[in-house]
């Protein structure tokens, strides 16, 4: 199994980036309901720590809090990129280190997260995610090369 030792500090933070990028995409995807999103990429975080499967990486994921490139971006479009980049960091990452089955949970994860992120709030009558998140979440799925 792989877990935090087999990575450098640098290899980690890419890790640790991908699932918490993916979710803060879908949250500027769309003006309002910020503090619904964010809480809910929180509560994705706090379930997948209890439910604790066959993954010791995924558990030391989300065992961490979760982590975000800092550096400030001028744009929506700008953080959106720099966003799906550390996704694919951290999936590069992944792939080269770990097991084909914990890429496969990693990849779920972060899909998950997006997902969950999405339907924090009700967008409109016609559905619980908006154009523009379901854009976001395509643009994820690609991302993670799922």
């Amino acid at each position: 199994m792989t877990g935090r030792a087999d990575f450098t500090d640098e290899e980690w933070d890419a890790v640790l980036e991908g699932p918490t990028s993916a979710g803060m995409i879908v949250t500027t995807a769309e003006r309002g309901g910020t503090f619904r999103e964010v809480y809910a990429m929180a509560k994705a975080f706090a379930e997948a720590r209890r439910e604790h499967g066959d993954s010791e990486l995924l558990d030391e994921i989300v065992s961490t809090k979760p982590e975000m490139d800092r550096t400030k971006a001028r744009s929506t479009e700008e953080l959106r990129e720099k966003a799906l980049q550390r996704i694919r960091d951290g999936v590069g990452v992944v792939e080269a280190k770990a097991t084909p089955a914990e890429l496969a949970d990693y990849r779920r994860f972060a899909l998950a997260v997006a997902n969950r992120v999405a339907g924090a709030k009700k967008e409109s009558d016609a559905g619980p995610v908006s154009g523009a998140e379901a854009s976001a979440i395509a643009e994820i799925t690609e991302a993670l090369g799922a």
